[in-house]
């Protein structure tokens, strides 16, 4: 794991997607894909594979982590794993929440956004 955030900028699409997906709670695999579906109307879906091997990566570079909570076992599948945002998650999460926000910034500048 690095601490060094900037080294981890810029997110990719479907990490910063997924990081959003978990900043208002910790989620499952498939709770992830339906809340990044919903957050993007639509426009992103994350394949199954892709989930998979960017929760690994995350875990790796110390975003997310697998909560060890459950549910109530008669709600759930005793099988699915859930995963919430570290602190360092929250922070790499705010840093290009920041990078994007200058970007728009700039965007509304040059008046490339509003049909101009």
């Amino acid at each position: 794991m690095t601490d060094d955030l900037q080294s981890l900028l810029p997110l990719t699409p479907t990490v910063f997607h997924m990081l959003l997906a978990l900043a208002d709670g910790e989620k499952h695999g498939y709770g992830i894909m339906q809340a990044v579906a919903a957050e993007t109307h639509g426009q992103m879906h994350i394949r199954t594979g892709s989930l998979y091997g960017a929760l690994q990566r995350m875990t790796a570079a110390g975003l997310i982590a697998a909560t060890t909570e459950r549910p109530d076992p008669a709600l759930d599948d005793e099988r699915r794993r859930y995963y919430a945002l570290t602190h360092f998650g929250r922070r790499v999460l705010a840093a290009e929440a920041a990078r994007l926000a200058q970007a728009l910034a700039v965007l509304h500048g040059k008046h490339v956004l509003g049909g101009a």
